[in-house]
């Protein structure tokens, strides 16, 4: 599962020209699904979302999450985030899960995310020629794809680097997870 979150400052869906959902300020959440994506997935997506601090506190630092900011959300499906541009330039969107896998996928990604914010969460519609307009706010874009999760788990081993500051030892890779 595939998605690209933007904080706006407001953003809308249509479709024929009528709105058919909008929001203030909070995310754009445009997701693609794969046909192997799971309900894991569904909810590791969601929880990382409504975990995302990527709103401004006090101090200007993106340090508080959605609901901290009370914030809304809207969901557009987007089979084009699996296009493969790697043969020709048609792209290919074979990774991209046919309608009957994907739409009760976003269906559930949708009711999660509703449920985990405590409010109803708007969407465009499955399928459709949507035109979405959007207020970036930052710009602030995070893309996510539940099958390149990045974990980074410490050991109780300090360890300084050559500013002298604290780092940990990380299992991912060679890279240093900073305290």
């Amino acid at each position: 599962m595939r998605a690209v979150i933007q904080r706006v400052k407001s953003c809308s869906v249509d479709i024929a020209g009528q709105t058919v959902g909008s929001i203030d300020a909070g995310m754009l959440i445009l997701l693609g699904v794969e046909a192997t994506d799971t309900v894991e997935d569904i909810d590791w997506l969601v929880g990382k979302i409504s975990r995302l601090r990527i709103f401004d506190d006090e101090n200007g630092v993106m340090n508080l999450d959605i609901n901290q900011v009370g914030g809304k959300a809207l969901v557009v499906s987007q089979f084009t985030l699996y296009a493969s541009t790697k043969k020709g330039n048609r792209p290919s969107y074979i990774r991209s899960a046919p309608e009957p896998i994907s739409r009760p996928m976003y269906e559930q990604f949708v009711a999660k995310l509703s449920q985990t914010l405590g409010t109803d969460v708007p969407t465009g519609e499955f399928g459709a020629d949507m035109q979405v307009s959007l207020v970036n706010d930052g710009p602030v874009t995070i893309c996510i794809d539940t099958k390149n999760k990045e974990y980074i788990e410490r050991t109780d081993e300090k360890i300084s680097n050559h500013c002298g500051s604290a780092m940990y030892h990380c299992s991912h890779t060679d890279r240093k997870g900073v305290e």
